[in-house]
């Protein structure tokens, strides 16, 4: 395998990157090997299979993984600025110290994911099934998440600035050392019961878990 990918790479068409394991499907490999022969185009990956793969380090700005299957595949340090990864599957994935600005995660499922240090500045998050994913120290600047499920998901240390954060969280969300501001609610659930929290009473919630948000109301101007 190592071999196979380093007579791709001899071309220079991904200079000083290489995928340290191509993934196990057949038809994923052969998109990959040729989007690594290919100048200036994206990575167009959708309704692929990339399980089994290593691609840490890789820099797929604005490439296409819609509806594909990325479980348990390692992104680390990989950039995925503006990538589509709509509906993609996720799930187990390491994305630590990823580049995830303005990347569209709609409906996707980063259950289990870890994306700890990840920059995810304006990303959007619609409809994200991020239970039990990892944030720590992750930038969550500016993105949009609405109808995101973060119930057990680790958010220790890590930046909000002015997010659209209508999530439902519960009391194994971790949200020690979260900083930064939301507009809310949010949606606590105890068991299959849930309620709506906002305002001063979020604020507290959070504090009382070690973190410091502020909720702004909507219709406030940007400070």
């Amino acid at each position: 395998m190592k071999r196979m990918v380093g007579e791709i790479m001899s071309s220079g068409a991904r200079e000083n990157w290489e995928p340290r394991t191509l993934p196990v499907d057949p038809e994923a490999t052969g998109r990959l090997r040729e989007w690594l022969t290919e100048e200036g185009f994206s990575l167009f990956g959708v309704e692929l299979d990339f399980r089994g793969a290593d691609l840490s380090g890789g820099d797929f700005s604005s490439s296409w993984f819609t509806d594909s299957v990325l479980a348990g595949v390692r992104l680390a340090g990989a950039v995925l600025y503006r990538a589509d990864l709509q509906s993609a599957d996720l799930t187990g994935a390491d994305l630590t110290g990823a580049d995830l600005v303005r990347a569209n995660l709609d409906r996707a499922l980063l259950r289990s994911a870890r994306l700890d240090g990840a920059d995810m500045v304006n990303a959007s998050l619609h409809g994200v099934d991020a239970s039990r994913a990892s944030f720590r120290g992750t930038r969550i600047m500016g993105a949009s998440l609405y109808g995101a499920d973060m119930r057990g998901a680790d958010l220790t240390d890590a930046v909000l600035f002015q997010n659209a954060f209508k999530v439902s969280v519960d009391d194994s969300t971790t949200v020690r050392g979260l900083t930064g501001s939301v507009f809310g609610p949010i949606s606590l659930f105890s068991g299959e019961s849930s309620r709506e929290m906002g305002g001063a009473e979020l604020e507290a919630w959070v504090a009382e878990r070690g973190g410091k948000v502020e909720v702004i109301a909507p219709g406030s101007p940007p400070q």
